[in-house]
């Protein structure tokens, strides 16, 4: 991503107070976008947005997606250039308990800034973030393509490809290439692989599980210890969403379509690996054992093929697994000593940067 780009863009980030969108809103705020954040409070406590206070800086107002008039409100009265839409029910296990929340948010959702988009004539790009769980899973040994079929078998899943169709529908029917003179608007999707940081508290998440229950000094209770994932640091999925909104700004519907970010073959690994590592970076005895519970069905083998984003876009992952890592635990360990982490967080999008 070029940095001086984003300096004074008006910036619209649905999900500013989630994981991902913390990272992304102090990355956009070292580049000097006048950004507007639009979400629900934090979802966890503690949460990155709040221990890195990353409203400092920025417009962050609370709202739900689902709200479609108020965040209509929200588009018309900054009028942003650019929209990264990350709001939405994240985790698979959720999406079993609350599956009806799951698809107003994660469709209804989407449809909603869409129409927003439609009504307010600033807006020259949008990437709608979906996720690799977008994909019809066949257990494939090889990397999903952008061409590969949608799907979903769980409710999480399913409302990703539901909100990547609901994308194609609006592109084809308001935002089509062949009118682009006259709406000047570029829309694309990214699915990225699984995202890992420092700042992880989602609940049911691997790294905010393994995190938390060293800090309590018990052992990590895992689900499913053999199935692997496109593990990648938030910072190389956020690097791809900004070298994505650029193109799109600059060439327009050469560039709308859906692309995928994620990590090299070498950092596709199981989870019992990953725990292991993560574990025996830590040291202090820390030990792991298998959740024997009944657990709903998740996707086994999971990994995407990223030549497309490396062939058009230049971008290739900059932060290896074991480097991700190793930047949880240093991470960590400043928080529990008290550090200032928002100065913590922001350093390492610069030393990235």
């Amino acid at each position: 991503m070029d940095p001086t780009f984003w300096k004074e863009k008006r910036v619209l980030l649905t999900g500013h107070t989630g994981f991902k969108g913390s990272w992304l809103s102090l990355w956009l705020q070292q580049v000097g976008a006048e950004l507007v954040g639009y979400a629900l409070e934090p979802p966890t406590s503690p949460s990155l947005f709040e221990v890195a206070q990353v409203a400092t800086g920025m417009t962050s107002i609370v709202g739900d997606v689902c709200d479609r008039k108020t965040l209509h409100q929200v588009v018309v009265d900054h009028q942003p250039e650019i929209i990264i839409h990350f709001a939405a029910q994240s985790v698979v296990h959720t999406s079993y308990v609350d599956p009806v929340s799951t698809y107003e948010t994660n469709v209804m959702g989407t449809v909603n800034l869409l129409e927003a988009v439609r009504q307010v004539d600033t807006v020259r790009v949008v990437v709608n973030v979906t996720s690799d769980k977008c994909y019809e899973n066949k257990e494939w040994v090889w990397g999903y393509r952008e061409v590969d079929p949608l799907g979903g078998y769980d409710p999480y899943s399913s409302s990703k490809a539901c909100s990547e169709l609901v994308t194609q529908a609006y592109r084809d029917s308001f935002f089509n290439a062949s009118d682009y003179g006259e709406h000047r608007v570029a829309i694309a999707t990214a699915r990225a692989g699984n995202v890992i940081a420092g700042g992880d508290w989602t609940h049911n998440g691997l790294v905010a599980d393994i995190v938390q229950a060293i800090l309590e000094n018990r052992p990590v209770l895992i689900r499913n210890p053999y199935a692997t994932r496109p593990w990648q640091h938030v910072l190389d999925a956020v690097n791809g969403y900004l070298t994505l909104a650029e193109n799109l700004y600059h060439r327009g519907p050469a560039y709308a379509d859906g692309w995928n970010f994620g990590p090299y073959a070498s950092d596709i690994q199981p989870v019992g690996w990953l725990v292991e590592k993560l574990l025996s970076l830590w040291g202090d005895g820390a030990s792991w054992e298998q959740d024997k519970a009944y657990h709903p069905h998740e996707a086994h083998s999971l990994s995407l093929d990223c030549s497309k984003a490396r062939l058009k876009l230049d971008w290739t992952p900059q932060i290896s697994l074991e480097q991700s890592l190793e930047q949880i635990i240093t991470w960590t360990k400043a928080y529990q000593a008290g550090a200032d982490m928002r100065q913590v967080t922001k350093a390492a999008i610069a030393q990235l940067m």
